[in-house]
């Protein structure tokens, strides 16, 4: 019903659409899992345990559409570590139950941010659920609830309107993490780009055509890594905060953040090897650069540390933001190119474990790709953050120790030996099947048109020639196989950790050097020459709009899946001292404006009701005789820490910390009479589930 009814709206609504107009429309929703007890993902640490929330997760969604009788292309940006099969899957399935044949597989892309500090859980092939000790089955229905939300927002708003087209340069956000291997790719090839990072921004401004600023997205690459593996709160890191930015100065900052109605996407691109820690990587204990191809410090990975430009994690993150948010805004003002044309799209699966490559006049010797396995330079990390034990970056050669633990997991074939050389193999992931696979063989693989924009969905981390490399296949093979000519260039954007993940994708002469990122290309040293040939495969199709057959279907591994992470169990609180009673009160005065306030609640496990598009807390203002909520969960100024209480009884009872920093991020501190607010939900032995609220005294910022 509902989507007979969005039709025929739609059409209503549209039927003085020019010939060259477009449908538009966006949403966000709150995607944020499980805040504590469940791993963070990204730095693959298993102490790495959520213990609170510093910013809220979100999906925005993009939906562009030709004409009321055509299918759509939606863009979904997710604050999320990646994309997963398992979690596509669940979404595409839910859209068709609700919209029938308007929504699957090949005109949905989901494409995530690569924040390091989200809930982990939502994948269905074992080497990305090891550290969450399986699967989590709350990560993953947050995250399909609130992506099917913002998709049907976006859905329902489409509105007759233009996209404008906007590209920039920003050179002070990212450098690149692994120099020595990018030094390693031809002069000639090199000798074409003035950094070793891609440091254009691409922005595609939404406009609808009764005037209205509908949203935003850019396209940049930088890891997601600001915040580092000692974090514990939940957070969207730079780039989700970069959205923050964006959407509170479109949508004035009285309005409550993420609440719309402009939508601001800061996407992922080919971030592979570029690092946000602008400071570069040095020895913690000496100060002193470390080894440029091991990234050690006297032979220890864990000594060599990237630091961002900022005093902390936190104040690095915001600066990255700020970046990008500053140059992203310049673009918007300026964006005056067009997109007009066709939308269309080309979706195809595609078997990576045995796929021919060939290569240009004077490039590497012809080969195929392999069955998937890790190098053991994959255990050892990078300066972002570094890994265990005695691994290190450039690793050649294996070691008897690390082999035979390796070897009593999965024996590597000889085939497999010499298929990923020179790369010494750690784990055979391709060959270990128990509980689930290990590593996807099925890869999907997606190119979106607009107009004269393409969109390619990298399903994984491609590194900075590597993505280069893409974008040129894309955009020679549609240019070469164009049925009608045109005037207007040809605009090819990566959307980087789109649909599933399969690790790093690095150029054939970067993997021979083996730093992380070619110890993680998956499929082998021909990995990247295989995308090449099939992105290429997928722009011609558009070109000539020729059919592509749909490709092996990929597993659906949901019913295998189990986990082992500690249930959210009853709560109990101290004798007296209810759910949301106040342990420490803010003090009375805070009149410096770099001051930070700080109240304690007793408590329950914020797993029993994740709060989506809600607030574990507030800060309000009184303003007469009402109080006004001013920043939430949502909000950079607030940090919400869980914890055990201390004594004996600490492994029955919770306290929460709610922080505020009285100067916001533009720098305004606003004077005034304040308390805080705890909202939360408990879990009582025979009562079931119980919502409590716990109320500051009076406070007073004088600042």
């Amino acid at each position: 019903m509902l989507h007979r009814t969005i039709t025929v709206w739609t059409a209503v609504m549209v039927g003085l659409i020019s010939a060259d107009g477009l449908l538009i429309g966006t949403g966000i929703a709150d995607i944020t899992g499980p805040i504590v007890q469940i791993n963070l993902m990204g730095y693959a640490m298993l102490e790495q345990i959520g213990g609170g929330l510093h910013l809220r997760l979100f999906s925005r969604a993009f939906v562009v559409q030709a004409n009321p009788s055509s299918r759509p292309v939606v863009f979904v940006n997710l604050d999320a570590g990646m994309s997963s099969q398992l979690l596509k899957t669940q979404v595409v399935e839910r859209l068709k139950t609700e919209y029938g044949s308007i929504f699957d597989h090949d005109n949905v892309m989901l494409s995530a941010t690569h924040t390091h500090s989200g809930p982990a859980g939502f994948f269905q092939y074992a080497l990305f659920y090891i550290t969450s000790l399986g699967f989590v089955r709350e990560t993953l229905d947050a995250m399909v609830n609130g992506i099917v939300q913002s998709i049907q927002m976006a859905y329902a708003s489409l509105t007759p309107g233009r996209i404008l087209f906007g590209e920039g340069i920003l050179k002070n956000a990212s450098i690149n993490r692994s120099p020595l291997s990018y030094l390693n790719n031809p002069s000639s090839e090199r000798s074409r780009y003035s950094a070793n990072v891609d440091q254009e921004m691409t922005l595609l401004k939404f406009l609808a055509d009764d005037g209205r600023e509908l949203g935003m997205i850019s396209w940049f690459s930088v890891h997601g890594t600001s915040m580092n593996n000692t974090n514990r709160l939940v957070s969207s890191d730079n780039k989700g905060m970069a959205s923050v930015l964006f959407e509170q100065w479109m949508n004035g900052p009285e309005r409550e953040v993420v609440r719309g109605p402009f939508v601001a996407a800061f996407a992922q691109a080919n971030e592979g090897d570029v690092s946000p820690n602008t400071r570069g990587a040095r020895c913690i204990d000496t100060g002193l650069p470390c080894d440029e191809l091991t990234s050690t410090c006297a032979r220890r990975v864990q000594n060599c540390i990237a630091f961002g430009p900022g005093r902390d994690m936190f104040e690095s993150t915001l600066i990255i933001a700020q970046r990008q948010f500053e140059k992203a805004k310049e673009l918007y003002r300026t964006a005056k190119e067009e997109i007009i044309g066709d939308v269309d799209f080309r979706h195809q699966y595609i078997d990576m474990t045995n796929a021919s490559v060939q290569y240009p006049a004077g490039g590497p010797p012809a080969g195929k790709t392999c069955k998937a396995a890790m190098g053991y330079s994959f255990a050892a990390g990078t300066t972002d953050g570094p890994g265990v034990f005695d691994f290190k970056q450039g690793m050649l050669n294996g070691t008897w120790y690390w082999s035979f633990l390796g070897h009593l997991i999965s024996k590597p074939t000889e085939d497999l030996i010499q298929c990923h050389k020179p790369k010494p193999i750690l784990l055979a992931t391709g060959q270990m099947n128990y509980p689930t696979p290990w590593q996807a063989s099925i890869v999907e693989t997606q190119v979106f048109r607009i107009g004269q924009l393409l969109i390619a969905a990298l399903p994984g981390e491609f590194t900075t020639m590597a993505g280069r490399r893409v974008r040129d296949s894309i955009r020679e093979a549609f240019t070469g196989a164009l049925v009608a000519r045109t005037q207007i260039p040809v605009k090819v954007v990566l959307a980087g950790l789109s649909n599933l993940y399969t690790d790093y994708v690095t150029t054939y002469e970067e993997y021979q050097i083996q730093r992380y990122e070619g110890a993680s290309t998956a499929y082998g040293p021909h990995t990247l020459q295989a995308y090449v040939q099939h992105f290429a495969k997928l722009a011609k199709s558009l070109a000539e709009k020729s059919w592509l057959p749909a490709g092996p279907e990929p597993p659906f591994l949901l019913d295998r899946l189990f986990g082992f992470a500690p249930p959210a169990t009853w709560d109990w609180h101290p004798w007296g001292s209810p759910f949301g009673t106040v342990i420490t009160e803010p003090h009375q005065t805070y009149c410096n404006a770099n001051d930070t306030v700080s109240a304690v609640f007793v408590t329950a496990n914020p797993r029993h009701n994740l709060r989506h598009n809600g607030t574990f807390l507030t800060v309000e203002k009184l303003e007469g005789d009402i109080w006004v909520k001013k920043f939430t969960d949502a909000n950079w100024e607030t940090k919400f820490i869980w914890r055990r209480s201390k004594g004996f009884w600490r492994f029955f009872l919770h306290e929460a910390e709610i922080q505020w920093v009285v100067t916001s991020v533009g720098r305004k501190c606003t004077p005034g009479t304040y308390r805080i607010r705890h909202f939360g939900t408990a879990k009582k032995l025979g009562t079931g589930l119980v919502d409590f609220i716990g109320t500051t005294r009076r406070f007073t910022v004088c600042c």
